[in-house]
């Protein structure tokens, strides 16, 4: 999976919505854009006092360069694969 910065905005919206997404898939919402130039992409980070501006580009860097792999759901995969036996051997799936 590659690497995305996602910026996008709602139809009938004044601002756009900002999202990273890492090499995993996990996406990041990092907040919203009140301006979007050519110039100058930056964002306001919500929470935030009033005067702190962050570039997109920075924390999106910043969030591939902590990326973490996803833990693998054992659980989810073992029920995943005692559901498929049963429809390899054309009994219903029970989840009771």
């Amino acid at each position: 999976m590659s690497r995305e910065i996602k910026i996008h905005k709602f139809e009938g919206n004044t601002q756009y919505s900002v999202h990273v997404i890492d090499s995993y898939g996990k996406e990041h919402h990092l907040g919203y854009l009140n301006d979007l130039t050519i110039d100058e992409l930056k964002f306001l980070n919500y929470p935030t006092n009033g005067h702190t501006m962050l570039s997109v580009i920075e924390q999106a860097q910043e969030i591939w360069h902590n990326e973490v792999k996803p833990k693998e759901d054992l659980l989810g995969n073992a029920i995943k694969e005692c559901i498929q036996s049963d429809k390899d051997r054309g009994v219903e799936p029970n989840l009771d």
